[in-house]
């Protein structure tokens, strides 16, 4: 009951302090016009590598790109998963800030496995710890909108939402007057017969009808099936490329509303949250724990370690507090001898974004990275560390420093500036950025504004 307690306390000082931020800044910022709308799109999966690919048929991408700004590519943070990169894309800060660490993660006090991924547990409040740039806009007498942005939940600054989640709680979750209004038309979110690219464009028509009816100072829309279709038939195949033509038509339909809607007062940003890697190999890190006498077939519940996998990265855990130091000595000994497996400790974290479990619990105590090309796998049965994958498959979660995961960033419309290309750029640096066309401005935000993107001031501020 008293650790029930004392995270019921974390979460509410959580909430407060977010909003306590929000409303200092709000009193020093200046408000937005209200015919502006800025949106961002994020095309899960859109490895930054597909811009330059002459297979994959973008179009529209290209055309803003060459008409706003672009970055030749954009870092993600560890581990390159959709949670905490959508996370900080609204933040500007990493996961040692914002607090989602993962798609999952495991709960040293309550003892168990925690799932982020779709939200089934915990609405944004609980966490993320930090202001996002649509608290801020709300603060400010925006109106907000965000189409399947993971870890939104129940997010009290959002106007019209339809969060991240599988049926029937989509359904629950989602802003019942926007329910309404497309079940007024005949039409039914919960239709059990589309496919991931008829869903994308459905909630393509669903943002449109925002923007068009409702009018809100800042969008999110997130573009799924390309992420789905590469994890079941790998990058740079036939079928990725058909999901990426796409989203792309799903990106030109919401820029011809914004055109009309909004002629010289919309700014659009397409983005993605991390590359991909294909699979033809899986690594099994319970495998080689239980070889090494650290980990046991039996009694789950009396296990010294917990490995929390994530596609190419696999989260390590230490359970034994008392041992931990011993613990992991063996498990970097354990994993010396496993090819294709890089290992980043504690003092590396902070290169990476990830918080020291001193700080956070949800944080782990080691990170595998597997090579391009690999992914950990969870099971601890059999006598091989790997398992060769005939099937072409693909994921990602791997070392952010790998240039094929990395993510896409394009900038188009009000106060971009035309013809501007940047090297490489971190995505702490888009919802700084972002803020500033709103005239907001971020607290503690890891990344810089991408000021050499911007328009002069004029321009920013139209109305």
């Amino acid at each position: 009951m008293l650790k029930r307690i004392q995270k019921l306390l974390t979460t509410w000082m959580v909430g407060v302090s977010t909003l306590l931020i929000c409303n200092q800044t709000a009193s020093a910022a200046e408000p937005a016009g209200t015919d502006r709308v800025v949106v961002m799109i994020s095309v899960d999966g859109l490895a930054g590598f597909y811009f330059d690919d002459p297979k994959a048929e973008m179009p529209t991408i290209r055309e803003l790109a060459s008409q706003g700004a672009h970055a030749s590519t954009m870092k993600a943070v560890a581990p390159t998963v959709t949670w905490p990169n959508h996370t900080t894309l609204v933040t500007g800060v990493t996961p040692a800030k914002h607090g989602v660490v993962g798609n999952n993660h495991f709960d040293r006090v309550a003892g168990r496995r925690v799932t982020l991924i779709a939200d089934p547990e915990f609405d944004k409040d609980q966490i993320v710890k930090v202001p996002t740039v649509y608290d801020l806009a709300k603060a400010n007498g925006m109106k907000t909108a965000a189409i399947r942005w993971p870890a939104t939940r129940n997010a009290r600054t959002l106007d019209w939402t339809i969060p991240d989640m599988a049926m029937p709680a989509l359904i629950k979750n989602s802003t019942p007057s926007l329910i309404a209004e497309i079940e007024s038309d005949g039409l039914r979110l919960d239709s059990p017969h589309r496919n991931g690219e008829e869903m994308d464009s459905f909630c393509t028509d669903i943002l449109n009808r925002i923007l068009e009816a409702h009018r809100p100072e800042l969008a999110l829309f997130h573009i799924i099936n390309v992420d789905h279709v590469q994890h079941g038939k790998g990058p740079r195949t036939a079928e990725a490329y058909a999901a990426i033509k796409a989203a792309d038509q799903q990106v030109r339909a919401v820029w011809e509303e914004l055109k009309r809607d909004y002629p010289g007062r919309a700014t659009l940003f397409v983005v993605s949250d991390h590359g991909f890697s294909p699979v033809q190999r899986t690594i099994l890190p319970n495998v080689v724990l239980r070889q090494a006498g650290l980990l046991a077939s039996d009694e789950k519940s009396n296990q010294k370690i917990e490995v929390v996998v994530q596609g190419g990265c696999a989260m390590i855990y230490v359970r034994d507090e008392a041992q931990r130091t011993e613990i992991l000595k063996k498990v970097r000994e354990a994993f010396a001898a496993v090819s294709g497996v890089k290992i980043v400790g504690v003092k590396d974290f902070k290169s990476y974004g990830v918080a020291d479990p001193k700080d956070d619990p949800h944080a782990p105590d080691l990170l595998l990275f597997a090579d391009e090309g690999s992914a950990f796998g969870s099971t601890a049965s059999g006598d091989a560390a790997f398992k060769d994958k005939p099937e072409t498959s693909g994921t990602h979660g791997h070392d952010p420093h790998l240039p094929d995961l990395h993510a896409m960033f394009v900038a188009w419309g009000a106060g971009i500036k035309p013809g501007v290309q940047l090297g490489e750029i971190s995505n702490t640096s888009v919802a700084p950025t972002i803020a500033r066309l709103l005239n907001l401005k971020l607290p503690d935000a890891d990344g810089p504004v991408l000021k050499k993107i911007l328009a002069d001031k004029s321009s920013v501020s139209a109305k």
